[in-house]
């Protein structure tokens, strides 16, 4: 999510607060994502770029209950998941984990927490969910969705680096990886080899870096590939994925570290810089998810980024 109004992803964020201050209608319309059978008991619900769900999410169901990974964007279309989780299984929604605190994962935290959840995430994710967000916000910035983004259901169960979920004998493993935004949890299921990335993994759609470290990211994803190695990888953004996909996406970041810092040894900066690596960008990911939307700033952010004058999510303190 960033805050430009141009931002595909950042005029869906506003219109979900908006909507989400109104009474729901019906649950979400099918077009807002499409669920796919992904493991054992495991389903990851894709998102349309178009629709209100923003995010994508999934669940696992376990011996004693289910997990769900994010919320979506907007409520509706997460209580059409719950009503779909409904539909396979009685046992209860015990917890949710959200990736990281952007609001395209997080809005539909109300839903689930009514429904019973537990919500779980990094430390940071509690502490910016609140804050951090208002910069997702198209102006103008009203009263109403102030308020919307100041009453979002904070999670509470925090950690600092893993924690270890039991669904019965089933066990969830949650852990934090730097790189997007400093507070990004990976949800892997070891018995079904599945992993649940959140925002540190872009199929085939170029990432926001609002937030992001890109050094840190690309390190993040060579753990991860060493980590969970030939498993089914839904991330954030875009189809379930595998390990090639993690490598494309994490030569997009390296790439793109490395072009910025050779047009800065140039002397370029600025719009300069954007237009000068602009076109060999789109000449690779062009037909990428949403190019028009972030990659010049994806270029302008990793130039402060190396310069070291991008401002990141202050440190909450312990």
């Amino acid at each position: 999510m960033i805050p430009q109004l141009s931002s595909k992803l950042a005029r869906n964020s506003a219109l979900a607060v908006l909507l989400a201050l109104a009474a729901w209608p019906l649950p979400g319309a099918a077009p807002d994502y499409r669920l796919e059978k992904i493991g054992d008991r495991i389903w990851a619900a894709i998102v349309s770029d178009e629709g209100l769900a923003g995010g994508n999410t999934g669940f696992v169901i376990g011996d004693d209950g289910v997990l769900v990974i994010d919320t979506f964007q907007d409520p509706r279309p997460a209580k059409a998941m719950l009503a779909e989780i409904r539909r396979l299984t009685p046992l209860p929604i015990r917890f949710v984990v959200n990736t990281h605190y952007h609001l395209d994962h997080v809005n539909g935290n109300d839903v689930f927490a009514a429904a019973g959840a537990t919500i779980v995430a990094h430390r940071n994710v509690r502490a910016w969910m609140r804050t951090e967000n208002m910069k997702m916000l198209d102006p103008p910035v009203t009263p109403e969705k102030k308020a919307r983004v100041q009453s979002l259901t904070l999670p509470t169960v925090v950690h600092d680096s893993y924690v270890d979920l039991y669904l019965g004998s089933r066990r969830i493993n949650v852990r934090y990886y730097p790189g997007h935004t400093g507070g990004d949890s990976v949800v892997s299921i070891p018995d079904a080899h599945v992993v649940f990335c959140g925002d540190m993994l872009w199929k085939e759609h170029v990432p926001n870096l609002i937030d992001a470290s890109t050094k840190a990211w690309v390190e993040s994803l060579e753990a991860m590939q060493k980590d969970y190695g030939p498993s089914t990888w839904v991330p954030g953004h875009g189809g379930v994925a595998n390990a090639q996909d993690v490598l494309t996406f994490r030569k997009y970041l390296a790439d793109l570290r490395t072009k910025v810092r050779l047009e800065e040894a140039a002397g370029k900066s600025g719009d300069g810089l954007v237009k000068g690596l602009l076109p060999g960008l789109q000449s690779t990911y062009g037909k990428w998810g949403f190019f028009s939307d972030y990659a010049a700033l994806d270029i302008a952010q990793t130039a402060q980024e190396l310069l070291g004058t991008k401002r990141l999510p202050p440190n909450p303190q312990p």
